[in-house]
């Protein structure tokens, strides 16, 4: 299944291959160590996928990340809790990254922060939720998923990431915590342009978050996906590419991680496992900025 696992998936979902994606750059601002500014491109069904983009200032680029928000119930949060300005500090990977070389695009996925149509910015709206249901909800109803939409938007996040970083694209790879750990997971096993991943807080099988009555991501939502594959078939397909799973054993969205990795074959994964529950601390912020960094090699 892992060789053939991107070309089965993809046929799945209906999800076309990677494209060149234009894009415009505005708003830069200097910062300690690197440069922010605000880019736009648009989707597939012609919608604005706004992101941050981070760019080394102290020293030449290394490599690049595409790094992917989490979900935590607050749809007013995406790019702007990856740049630190919101939320959690630790899920302020943006900064962190590229004052260590990396250039890291962080989109905002869609009906979160400036994707949630009339609404934008970092406030909360009563409908937030509505919104990311209907996301869901509307595909379905034409026989479309959310997940063929969430990833061809990674997969633009990551055209665009390519042609901006210039770097070699052996260090080019994608990384999230929670929603975004599963979209970095998903991604990851169906696009070959990926050279490593970091999956946080998103590893799971199905049967033992159906048994315990964990929240399924939306996007998961598409129909006998649970009957023909499990995470560790979805995970296997990323080898031997380098893989980085944080899982802790009181989080109910990575409770069985370890047992989910025992079942692979091959070296390619690097486990950082913590006795503690889902939301990210400073020892799992370090290690995961570390592991990012070190994928890259001095170059």
């Amino acid at each position: 299944m892992t060789n053939n696992f991107a070309s089965v998936f993809r046929a799945r979902l209906g999800l076309a291959d990677p494209v060149h994606v234009d894009f415009a750059r505005n708003d830069a601002k200097e910062a300690d160590g690197f440069r922010r500014e605000r880019i736009e491109y648009r989707g597939l069904e012609g919608d604005v996928i706004p992101a941050f983009l981070f760019t080394p200032t102290s020293h030449p680029a290394r490599g690049a990340v595409a790094l992917f928000h989490q979900h935590n119930g607050e749809f007013h949060f995406g790019k702007s809790e990856v740049a630190g300005d919101v939320g959690s500090p630790y899920q302020a990977f943006g900064p962190a990254l590229a004052r260590q070389g990396l250039v890291v695009l962080a989109p905002d996925s869609v009906t979160f922060e400036d994707r949630r149509g009339a609404v934008q910015g970092v406030e909360p709206d009563y409908f937030d939720w509505v919104r990311h249901y209907n996301a869901m909800a509307y595909r379905a109803l034409n026989g479309d998923t959310l997940m063929r939409k969430v990833l061809d938007d990674s997969q633009r996040a990551l055209s665009v990431l390519i042609d901006i970083a210039q770097v070699d694209e052996r260090h080019v790879g994608v990384a999230g915590h929670s929603y975004g750990g599963y979209t970095s997971l998903y991604h990851a096993a169906v696009d070959p342009r990926c050279q490593f991943v970091c999956i946080s807080g998103a590893v799971c099988s199905f049967a033992t978050r159906i048994r315990e009555h964990t929240g399924i991501t939306l996007f998961e939502t598409v129909p006998g996906l649970a009957r023909d594959f499990d995470t560790h078939d979805i995970l296997s397909a990323i080898g031997p590419r380098p893989t980085l799973v944080v899982s802790g054993t009181e989080d109910k969205y990575s409770r069985d991680a370890d047992a989910v990795v025992a079942k692979i074959d091959g070296d390619f994964i690097t486990q950082l496992r913590v006795q503690r529950a889902h939301a990210l601390d400073q020892e799992r912020f370090d290690a995961i900025v570390a592991w990012l960094v070190g994928q890259v090699g001095d170059t």
